[in-house]
Protein backbone atom coordinates (compact mmCIF):
# COMPACT_ATOMS: atom_id res chain seq x y z
CA UNK A 1 0.00 0.00 0.00
CA UNK A 2 2.70 2.54 1.02
CA UNK A 3 4.54 1.42 -2.28
CA UNK A 4 1.34 2.61 -4.37
CA UNK A 5 1.03 6.07 -2.58
CA UNK A 6 5.11 6.76 -2.86
CA UNK A 7 4.36 5.87 -6.53
CA UNK A 8 1.52 8.29 -6.76
CA UNK A 9 3.12 11.16 -5.10
CA UNK A 10 6.03 11.06 -7.04
CA UNK A 11 4.43 10.63 -10.35
CA UNK A 12 2.37 14.20 -8.84
CA UNK A 13 5.40 15.86 -7.91
CA UNK A 14 7.10 14.88 -11.34
CA UNK A 15 4.26 16.02 -13.70
CA UNK A 16 3.80 19.22 -11.32
CA UNK A 17 7.76 19.74 -11.76
CA UNK A 18 7.68 19.66 -15.47
CA UNK A 19 4.16 21.94 -15.80
CA UNK A 20 6.60 24.13 -13.70
CA UNK A 21 9.21 23.94 -16.33
CA UNK A 22 6.89 24.25 -19.03
CA UNK A 23 5.41 27.80 -17.86
CA UNK A 24 9.05 29.08 -17.33
CA UNK A 25 10.14 28.20 -20.71
CA UNK A 26 7.15 29.65 -22.56
CA UNK A 27 7.17 32.67 -20.43
CA UNK A 28 10.62 33.00 -21.83
CA UNK A 29 9.68 31.70 -25.41
CA UNK A 30 6.69 34.57 -25.65
CA UNK A 31 8.96 37.11 -23.57
CA UNK A 32 11.68 37.03 -26.16
CA UNK A 33 9.13 36.76 -29.48
CA UNK A 34 10.37 33.65 -30.56
CA UNK A 35 6.65 31.57 -30.06
CA UNK A 36 3.96 34.55 -30.75
CA UNK A 37 1.95 34.54 -27.54
CA UNK A 38 -1.57 35.13 -29.96
CA UNK A 39 -1.61 31.75 -31.17
CA UNK A 40 -4.91 30.40 -29.56
CA UNK A 41 -2.70 27.10 -29.47
CA UNK A 42 0.24 28.63 -27.13
CA UNK A 43 -2.71 30.85 -25.56
CA UNK A 44 -4.37 27.45 -24.33
CA UNK A 45 -1.16 26.44 -23.37
CA UNK A 46 -0.41 29.13 -21.52
CA UNK A 47 -3.51 29.34 -19.49
CA UNK A 48 -3.28 25.96 -18.21
CA UNK A 49 -0.26 26.16 -17.08
CA UNK A 50 -1.14 29.05 -15.11
CA UNK A 51 -4.52 27.99 -13.48
CA UNK A 52 -2.50 24.87 -12.42
CA UNK A 53 1.22 26.55 -11.07
CA UNK A 54 -0.97 30.26 -10.07
CA UNK A 55 -1.80 29.24 -6.91
CA UNK A 56 1.22 27.74 -5.74
CA UNK A 57 3.84 30.45 -7.14
CA UNK A 58 1.28 34.06 -6.64
CA UNK A 59 1.99 33.50 -2.09
CA UNK A 60 5.48 33.29 -2.80
CA UNK A 61 5.53 36.29 -5.31
CA UNK A 62 3.81 37.88 -2.51
CA UNK A 63 6.48 37.36 0.21
CA UNK A 64 9.69 37.96 -2.00
CA UNK A 65 11.02 41.62 -2.29
CA UNK A 66 11.08 43.18 -6.19
CA UNK A 67 14.27 42.02 -8.05
CA UNK A 68 13.52 44.33 -11.42
CA UNK A 69 11.26 41.50 -13.44
CA UNK A 70 13.71 38.79 -12.05
CA UNK A 71 10.60 36.06 -11.12
CA UNK A 72 12.99 33.91 -8.16
CA UNK A 73 9.15 32.39 -7.39
CA UNK A 74 9.37 28.78 -9.64
CA UNK A 75 12.77 28.05 -8.60
CA UNK A 76 11.54 28.43 -4.82
CA UNK A 77 8.63 26.50 -5.63
CA UNK A 78 10.46 23.43 -7.03
CA UNK A 79 13.24 23.66 -4.34
CA UNK A 80 10.66 23.46 -1.91
CA UNK A 81 8.51 20.30 -3.64
CA UNK A 82 12.05 18.36 -3.95
CA UNK A 83 12.52 18.79 -0.11
CA UNK A 84 9.11 18.21 1.13
CA UNK A 85 8.91 14.96 -1.45
CA UNK A 86 12.03 13.88 -0.13
CA UNK A 87 11.01 13.95 3.26
CA UNK A 88 7.38 12.43 2.86
CA UNK A 89 9.23 9.85 1.07
CA UNK A 90 11.58 9.62 3.90
CA UNK A 91 8.75 9.57 6.43
CA UNK A 92 6.51 6.84 4.46
CA UNK A 93 9.40 4.44 4.31
CA UNK A 94 10.40 4.79 7.75
CA UNK A 95 14.21 5.87 7.00
CA UNK A 96 13.83 9.15 8.62
CA UNK A 97 16.36 10.08 11.32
Amino acid sequence: MIDILLLVISLAVRVYFWIIIVTVVLSWLIGLNIVNGYRPEVRAIQKVCYQLTEPLLRPIRERLPPMGGLDLSPLILLLGMEVAHILLVKLLTGTMV
